[in-house]
């Protein structure tokens, strides 16, 4: 086994059926592992995995329901969970609605706590003291930094992201289980569409990333296999930023 492998392991990653989700998964599928994504649309969800080559489960992590339903289509052992279905929220200020804090919180926070919390009879079961199970969890600089848009309930649930972050990996790193964050600035996603399919936008975006570009899928994918390989198996509780040096 090299540094980096992941060949064998089973990774599950929410909100795998496009974006920074379907960036992890492909990563995980290429280097040898058995992938299962969940997304709440069933056709959205099949499609992608069809393309990838893994195994898709329809859930809504949003509720306890939806959380239940992808637990229990996993069986055996889990090396890897990456936690990283979300959603986000853009309005005024004066106009902010008190739903779209209800509504992240429950997908960006809650979910990503009851899935880990559901899934630790799993991840105890593949953990080792030289090779330990992981959760990664998908904040965002935005939960770092303030961002430049209105995004009041986004930001602040991924700014939690991050301290439940630290909070599990404290907790769980007596049973090996590693717990990580991600935190992602500029890439292709259905969050960032509005801003980065205008081309002068786009521009914007990357002239403001000091290593002048946006995000690219093996970026994503690279840290999340790193923190899944051998090669992080010594890490805990950190917030890796993937963000060409905004943060800094």
């Amino acid at each position: 086994m090299t540094l980096f492998s992941v060949e064998g392991k089973t990774v599950v990653v929410t909100g795998g059926s496009r974006g920074i989700g379907r960036m992890i998964a492909a990563g995980f599928v290429e280097a040898g592992a058995t992938v299962v994504i969940s997304a709440r649309k069933t056709a959205e969800v099949e499609k992608t995995a069809a393309e990838l080559g893994c195994s898709a489960v329809q859930a809504d992590l949003s509720t306890r329901e939806g959380v239940d339903t992808l637990v229990s289509a996993v069986g055996g052992p889990l090396h890897v969970l990456v936690n990283n279905a979300g959603a986000t929220w853009g309005a005024p200020l004066e106009e902010y609605p008190e739903h779209a804090f209800d509504k992240l919180w429950d997908i960006n926070v809650k979910g990503v706590f009851y899935l880990t919390q559901k899934f630790l009879p799993h991840l105890r079961e593949a953990a080792g003291a030289d090779d330990p199970a992981r959760v990664i969890n998908v904040g965002s600089i935005d939960g770092i930094r303030v961002p430049a848009l209105e995004s009041y309930a986004y930001s602040s649930t991924k700014a939690a992201v991050h301290m439940l972050t630290r909070h599990l990996a404290r907790q769980l790193a007596k049973e090996h289980i590693t717990v990580n964050a991600i935190a992602p600035g500029p890439f292709e996603s259905k969050m960032m569409a509005f801003a980065l399919d205008d081309p002068a936008t786009r521009a914007a975006i990357a002239s403001n990333v000091p290593l002048g570009r946006i995000g690219r899928p093996d970026d994503m994918a690279g840290a999340a296999i790193f923190l899944a390989s051998r090669a992080g198996a010594y890490l805990t509780g950190t917030v890796i930023p993937v963000d060409g040096g905004i943060s800094c």
